[in-house]
C-alpha cells in the first residue's frame, strides 16, 4: 500500500479565505459538556491483554481522520491489519512562512483539504462509505479549531451513513500503532512519546490503562528541534528536526557546553525551554543571521552552525535518555514483566534518537519497537487502527444524527492527558498550566466499568 501525500492548500487561497471572514461560519474552540459514550463489556480487560491477531474479526473496516495540528490525514485499515490506504495533506509550507503552526490559518487548511484527503482515502481502498465498519476521529489533544475541522467531517459521514464513531486520543494513537506493525507487542509495555507538542513517558498497562511516568514541563523535544532549525538559518520546508538532524552530522557534538536540563530534579518529566535560550545565546554569541540561509553562509558560518547543531541534539538526546532510564527502572518495579519500550511521534523518526535509545533498551533488556517514520508522524492510520481496538473493546458511540446543525457543540478535548499521574513522578518543577484540562482518557474509560 502506498501513501499518497496531496499538496498543501495555497497560501493565497487561505488569505482569501480570511480576508472575507462573512463567509465562514463562526466554529466553537472546543467544548468539555460530555465525556466518551461509552459501552462497557464486562470481559474488558481480559480481551484487551491478547494481542487483535488472535481474536479479532477480520471484517472490520475503518475509516481514520486525524486534523488535530497541522497535517490533515486520513486512512482506511482493517482489523487484520492491512493498510487500505493513506493519505496526507501537509502544511509545510504554511509552516516555513510562518515559523510554525498558526492555528486559524492551520484550521482553514484542513477545511480545505479535509474533503479530498479523506475522498482519496476511500477511492484509493477501493470502497465507498457504506463499505466501513466504523469512522475513528481524533478529538483530542491538539489545537481546537483544527480538530474540529475532523470531528465535523467524521460525524457528518458517520451520521450519513448511519455508522458508529470511535473517538481517539491522539497519544494512545502514537502509541498503539506499534501494535499494528509489531504483532508480538503485547500489553504492559512503557512507551515514549516525543513529538513537537508533547514529550511523554508512559506505562501501558493494557488497552485504555495507562499511567504516566513524565511529561513535558513547558516545551517539547520537537518543538526545541523546530526552533533552533530556525534561528539557524535552516530550510524547515521538509521539517526543522529533519534539517537540524542532517546538519548536526557534520558538526563537532562536544564544542558547544550546553547544560542538560532538570539534572537536579530526580524524576521523569521534561524541560526543553532553558536548551532553547541556550542555544539562542549561542547563536547570538556567534553573530549567526538566521535571516541567511545556510546554503549562503560562509564555510566558516557553516561550521558554526554545525557546531551548534551537533550540540544541541547531543544534549537534547541525552536529556531523554537520562529520563528514559529512570522511567524503565520504575517501570519495571511496578509491573516486572515488561519486555518492550515503544517509541513514537514525530522525533521517533530522527535516527540518532532510535540509536540512542536502542543503546538505552539493550542495557535494560528491552525490545525497542519504533513504528516506520511514515506512521511516527501524524498520520490516519494510527487513528483508524487505534478505533479498531477500542471498536472491538465495545467503546465507540452510535451513529449521530444525520444532519448536526451548524452551532453544534461538539466534543474536543484540546487538552487531554492520557493516563493517570504517577505519585513518584509529580515534578517539583512543574509548570505545566493546568486550567481546562480533561479528566484523563484511563479515568473516563476506568469509571464506565461496571462494578465487579
Amino acid at each position: 500500500m502506498a501513501s499518497s501525500i496531496l499538496p498543501a492548500p495555497s497560501i493565497s487561497r487561505l488569505k482569501s479565505l480570511l480576508f472575507h471572514s462573512s463567509l465562514l461560519k463562526p466554529k466553537s474552540l472546543s467544548t468539555y459538556n460530555s465525556c466518551f459514550s461509552l459501552k462497557p463489556i464486562s470481559n474488558f480487560a481480559t480481551r484487551s491483554k491478547t494481542h487483535l491477531g488472535s481474536s479479532a474479526r477480520e471484517d472490520l473496516v475503518i475509516l481514520g481522520i486525524e486534523t488535530s495540528c497541522d497535517d490533515t490525514a486520513a486512512a482506511v485499515v482493517r482489523s487484520d491489519g492491512q493498510i487500505l490506504s493513506q493519505v496526507v495533506s501537509s502544511q509545510a509550507d504554511l509552516l516555513t512562512k510562518y515559523g510554525g503552526v498558526a492555528p486559524k490559518m492551520a484550521e482553514e487548511a484542513h477545511s480545505l483539504a479535509i474533503d479530498q484527503v479523506v475522498q482519496q482515502a476511500l477511492d484509493n481502498a477501493k470502497l465507498k462509505e457504506n463499505d466501513l465498519t466504523a469512522v475513528a476521529v481524533t478529538i483530542g489533544p491538539g489545537l481546537g479549531l483544527c480538530l474540529r475541522v475532523g470531528v465535523q467531517k467524521a460525524r457528518k459521514i458517520a451520521g450519513k451513513y448511519n455508522k458508529p464513531i470511535v473517538n481517539v486520543h491522539h497519544m494512545e494513537a502514537h502509541t498503539l500503532v506499534a501494535r499494528l506493525i509489531n504483532k508480538d507487542l503485547h500489553f504492559p509495555f512503557l512507551a515514549l512519546l516525543i513529538s513537537g507538542g508533547h514529550n511523554l513517558l508512559i506505562l501501558a498497562n493494557e488497552l485504555g490503562n495507562y499511567t504516566q511516568l513524565g511529561t513535558s514541563i513547558d516545551d517539547a523535544i520537537g518543538e526545541a528541534y523546530d526552533k533552533s532549525a530556525r534561528w539557524l538559518g535552516l530550510d524547515i520546508s521538509k521539517g526543522g528536526g529533519p534539517a537540524l538532524e542532517k546538519l548536526a552530522q557534520q558538526g563537532d557534538s562536544d564544542s558547544v557546553k550546553f547544560r542538560i536540563p532538570m539534572r537536579q530534579h530526580k524524576d521523569c518529566n521534561f524541560s526543553y525551554a532553558g536548551l532553547k535560550t541556550q542555544v539562542r545565546l549561542a547563536i547570538e554569541a556567534r553573530n549567526i543571521k538566521s535571516e541567511i540561509p545556510i546554503c549562503e553562509a560562509s564555510e566558516e558560518d557553516r561550521k558554526a552552525r554545525a557546531d551548534i547543531a551537533a550540540s544541541f541534539q547531543r544534549v537534547a538526546v541525552l536529556h531523554l535518555e537520562e529520563r528514559c532510564q529512570r522511567a524503565i527502572e520504575w517501570a519495571l518495579k511496578i509491573d516486572p514483566s515488561i519486555k518492550s519500550l515503544v517509541v513514537s511521534g514525530g522525533v521517533a523518526s530522527n535516527k540518532y534518537v532510535r540509536s540512542r535509545l536502542e543503546n538505552i533498551s539493550e542495557k535494560n533488556g528491552l525490545k525497542l519497537v519504533c513504528p516506520p517514520p511514515s506512521l511516527c508522524t501524524d498520520n490516519g492510520v494510527m487513528i483508524a487502527w487505534t478505533g479498531i481496538e477500542h471498536y472491538i473493546a465495545g467503546r465507540f458511540e452510535p451513529p449521530p444524527p444525520p444532519n448536526e446543525p451548524d452551532n453544534f457543540q461538539y466534543d474536543l478535548r484540546p487538552r487531554w492527558p492520557l493516563g493517570e499521574e504517577y505519585l513518584q513522578g509529580k515534578s517539583e518543577a512543574r509548570s505545566i498550566k493546568r486550567a481546562r484540562v480533561h479528566p484523563s482518557l484511563t479515568s473516563i474509560i476506568r469509571d464506565s466499568l461496571p462494578l465487579q
